[in-house]
């Protein structure tokens, strides 16, 4: 029933004229899809008919160049002209390696196979009087190995290798001879092969042959010396192509039904601004690539007005015949979409000014919308390697699986009528322009042993699989977890800082003012008057900028707020006897406001930035964290903080974030005895009063293989990860030392630049700690098989890189990526209590309806959830980052414009998370949780006191202005008499 189905789907088919540039309403169409949820990887599998296929060209694998009466091809020329040394007369050597190559075939599980004769294997001089019989029986082997796997062929006629005979005495493709010429060698290829051929391409790529062939010398033959000759040589290419297709059907598809076209490559383009001019420019683009030869096929037989407007007398123009011949001679369209072209062969100058881009999906949207919803086949789609790539080539597996993502959203959301998706290439081969200098095979070749050995790549152990899968099935943990967190669990929202105010602005302001009610309402400041001075001390709630920050944490729903210090303005000479106290004050002041509106403070003593170090100006002088004895100056520090501060704070961080790669070793060291001297300082001196608790936080953003199922990338994980979190983890919470994996591979690198701990320094530290708090923005990939120097990290041999289908921010968006940093934790340090101290996600402030922070924060919660509830994760709070984009810009559940500031939208669903506990089932019984304390009565009074002064100043005004006004009017009166 599925075969019926994709028949009639061809049979079907048939060119109507489109709306003109139907294909421009893309751009606004996906403009306009729900983000970031139209961004999400899409877990679905292909309809059952869909054809999976790969595919190679005659001159990049077959070699045997000159071997049983093989004719030389316009390559074997162009290779051995000017200053070229390298050569593709053995390629991959599949002329010798059928068996190989079958059995790589049968190892990846395709469908179809797609490979091209060679015009010159089969006919020398190009013309069917020097027919080679050894050269078409090669091909007559293949398909029939081929029929033995069940797998059918996908032949193409011509792959860029035009017989140099028919170059050097007639011009090649210059040359409107070649199209009765083409058409001979297409019948007899029918004629032979057709019975157990179904899909046929005539011509690969006509733009590149074109325009590169013969306008820039880029690729073979290698012409370059007449602007308007590509133009010449593309109308030639469409009236072959034409001439085979009516051939086909006329002759052959009766009793051999089988389909036929015109493979075209096309780049993607986007609009360098959102005008309308800009999107005329991108369908030019377009145009001038795809529509060259597309719209000619399959809307009217002409080419695309924007070319003709363009271009003038430079384009051919078709006669009436010839627009009947060309229009609808193709039976689907054959798309051809990667390394062939774009960012490869793609010139600025048919850019007009926009932005190149990598879309396949989009690219499939305007083909559809462009060319009448023809049934599309992806005949070629794949990137590339360098070429001292061997078998780990993560890199492409990661652009393979983009594409097909790309095909399966265009399917299921898009409804296109994509049929197939053929993956470039099978085996390594020699390359086109770039010879063997990159790798596009699924196959590694080894092009130094006799026998070419051919091995799967990671890229052909992904592409098997997800033909085995026919797509990408959902898998269970993937999918959102239902559940609740315990009723004690700490909801909150950090900040990196507060906003200060060293004066309290209340009751700031003497003047008198008349309160005009019966007009605008407005106040008028009464010149000269001014209310008697109030005798009062100042009371916490006078300070406005305190009272504003704690009603805007007040309505997130938190029951925690994190925020840092400032040690260089707490402490400015470095000495803890002559403390800033207006700060501490303000400090203490904040804190106790927050335990009023029922929120506990989490307060970090010192936060390692790249952009200052808040450090007293007399540390910073004295060498900052390479002295010995600044431990000993924040110890002093801390006791100051839990001396004045403690009775509000019973959460304390001591250094956050400070295993940041930019840290030295020798600081690193100093900053872990410093937090353990703070903690002991607390454990000793003020836990039995306080009854707080202290720890650090860790930036502990994940680390994947890149390839997951392959040990050479499982280990550098492993080895980043001991390196970024076991650097301070392990001495606090295990041994006291460090990872034994770090210490090993420095030594391996003959380094000595990590310290190490004296018996009483490894006593000072390990277990100086009551939880385990970490920050978790995002997760990078990682590999040990270096492909680009900007994010390859030598000392560690490791490259990162990131899935091109995950969701990108500032960082890639990776919710799976905290409940694996979650269990990372369980896993060495047990059932060590675990707060999520930081996640957020930076987004466009001006986005006030911030859709990516509103996915970010449900997904990423619910995979704490997950490894809360299914993992034994021994989690105990989450703090979303951040409050607001005032202090942490792009970062905040508040937006700011001017003075004015803005909820946004993640903020009401985060409070709606927060209101249920998590995620509860529908129609579960609601959780039950014991009431949480009241606070004091004795604390309300503080807060109604200023309102008593406040309201104790305006009554004061208001009888002083009655007295004003009643000696005037009794004035006048007097007067009046």
């Amino acid at each position: 029933m599925s075969a019926l189905l994709a028949l009639l789907t061809f049979v079907t088919f048939t060119p109507v004229s489109s709306k003109p540039n139907a294909g421009m309403k893309t751009w606004g169409h996906f403009s306009k899809l729900p983000y970031p949820g139209d961004k999400a990887f899409l877990y679905d599998t292909f309809p059952r008919e869909f054809i999976w296929a790969v595919g190679t060209a005659a001159y990049q694998v077959e070699g045997a160049y000159e071997k049983d009466g093989k004719g030389p091809s316009i390559w074997d020329t162009f290779t051995r002209g000017g200053t070229r040394i390298i050569k593709g007369d053995v390629g991959s050597d599949s002329y010798h390696n059928i068996q190989a190559d079958i059995r790589a075939i049968k190892q990846l599980g395709v469908s179809h196979y797609r490979f091209s004769l060679s015009w010159s294997r089969i006919f020398p001089n190009g013309t069917r009087g020097s027919y080679n019989e050894i050269g078409t029986n090669y091909y007559r082997t293949l398909i029939q190995r081929l029929k033995e796997i069940s797998v059918q062929p996908i032949v193409t006629l011509y792959h860029w290798d035009l017989p140099d005979h028919l170059q050097q005495t007639l011009g090649g493709w210059s040359n409107p001879e070649l199209v009765e010429i083409f058409k001979d060698y297409a019948d007899f290829c029918f004629q032979t092969f057709g019975a157990d051929v179904k899909y046929w391409i005539t011509i690969d790529n006509p733009f590149v042959v074109a325009r590169h062939g013969y306008g820039t010398e880029a690729v073979a033959p290698g012409i370059k010396n007449d602007p308007d000759l590509p133009f010449r040589v593309g109308h030639i290419l469409l009236k072959a192509h034409a001439a085979a297709w009516h051939l086909y059907d006329r002759h052959y598809r009766p009793h051999q039904h089988g389909k036929l076209s015109m493979a075209l490559a096309s780049h993607w383009i986007k609009p360098s601004r959102t005008r309308l001019e800009s999107l005329r420019e991108c369908q030019c683009s377009l145009d001038h690539v795809l529509g060259w030869f597309a719209r000619p096929l399959f809307v009217d037989g002409d080419y695309p007005p924007c070319m003709k407007a363009r271009l003038g007398s430079r384009l051919p123009s078709f006669t009436e015949e010839e627009r009947e011949q060309v229009r609808g001679a193709a039976d689907f369209f054959a798309l051809s979409y990667g390394a062939a072209l774009s960012f490869q062969l793609m010139e600025d100058s048919l850019k007009f000014g926009q932005q190149e881009d990598l879309d396949l999906r989009m690219l499939l949207y305007w083909v559809n919308a462009e060319y009448n919803r023809p049934p599309i086949f992806v005949v070629q789609s794949g990137w590339y390697v360098l070429g001292s790539t061997k078998t780990e080539d993560s890199k492409h597996m990661y652009y393979i699986k983009r594409f097909i993502a790309g095909a399966l959203k265009s399917i299921v959301i898009d409804r296109v009528n994509v049929i197939g998706y053929t993956a470039w290439s099978l085996i390594d081969g020699f390359e086109w322009h770039r010879e063997y200098e990159i790798r596009q095979g699924l196959y590694y070749v080894d092009f130094n042993t006799n026998n070419m050995k051919r091995e799967p790549k990671t890229s052909a152990t992904f592409y098997r699989n997800v033909i085995q899968k026919n797509g990408f099935p959902e898998p269970p943990e993937n999918r959102p977890a239902h559940g609740i967190f315990p009723c004690d669990f700490a909801w909150g929202v950090s900040a990196n800082s507060i906003q200060v105010e060293i004066a309290p602005s209340q009751f700031a302001d003497p003047s008198v003012y008349l309160w005009n009610i019966s007009n605008n309402g407005e106040l008028m400041r009464l010149e000269g008057l001014s209310a008697p001075p109030l005798r009062r001390n100042t009371h916490c709630a006078d300070y406005a900028t305190i009272r504003q920050q704690v009603d805007e944490i007040r309505q997130v729903g938190v029951n925690h707020f994190h925020f840092s210090l400032n040690w260089s303005a707490l402490v400015p000479t470095g000495d803890v006897a002559h403390p800033n106290t207006t700060l501490l004050g303000y400090y203490r002041c904040f804190t106790h406001q927050l335990l009023l509106a029922s929120v506990t403070p989490v307060v970090t003593l010192w936060h390692h930035t790249r952009q200052g170090s808040s450090m007293p100006a007399p540390l910073v002088a004295a060498n900052k964290w390479f002295n010995r004895e600044t431990p000993e100056a924040f110890a002093e520090y801390a006791r100051l903080c839990y001396r004045e501060l403690g009775a509000h704070v019973k959460m304390w961080i001591t250094l956050n974030e400070p295993n940041d790669e930019v840290v030295s070793y020798q600081e690193g060291h100093e900053m872990l005895r410093a937090h353990a001297l703070a903690w002991r300082a607390y454990d000793s001196e003020f836990r039995h009063a306080q009854g707080g608790q202290v720890s650090l936080v860790l930036h502990m953003d994940w680390l994947e293989p890149a390839v997951s199922f392959r040990r050479e990338d499982v280990e550098p994980a492993k080895r980043v990860l001991d390196f970024i979190v076991g650097w301070f983890a392990e001495p606090i919470f295990g041994s006291g030392d460090y990872p034994l994996g770090m210490r090993s591979w420095l030594r391996q690198l003959n380094s000595l630049d990590l310290p190490v701990f004296n018996e009483e320094d490894r006593q000072l530290v390990r277990g100086t700690y009551d939880f385990f708090a970490i920050s978790h923005f995002s997760t990078k990939l990682v590999t040990h098989t270096k492909e680009d120097s900007y994010t390859y990290t030598a000392m560690l041999e490791i490259q990162h890189m990131v899935d091109a289908t995950w969701i990108m921010s500032s960082m890639p968006v990776v919710p799976w990526g905290l409940r694996k940093a979650l269990n990372w934790v369980k896993e060495h340090y047990s059932d060590v209590p675990v707060y999520v101290m930081a996640n957020g996600v930076q987004e466009d402030p001006a986005r006030f309806k911030d859709s990516l922070r509103v996915y970010y924060l449900y997904n990423y919660i619910n995979e704490a959830l997950k490894a809360y509830t299914l993992d034994g994760v021994n989690l105990k709070g989450y703090f979303a980052y951040a409050l607001s984009d005032q202090r942490d810009p792009g970062f905040g559940l508040y937006g700011q414009v001017h003075d004015e500031v803005i909820v946004k939208a993640s903020l009401s669903n985060y409070r709606n998370i927060i209101q249920h506990n998590g995620f509860p089932i529908i129609g579960a019984e609601p959780q039950q949780c014991p009431s949480m304390p009241q606070p004091c009565r004795s604390c309300q009074v503080s807060v109604r006191r200023p309102v008593v002064g406040f309201l104790t100043l305006v009554g004061s005004g208001v009888l002083i202005t009655l007295g004003i006004i009643i000696y005037y009017t009794t004035k006048r009166k007097k007067e009046c008499y």
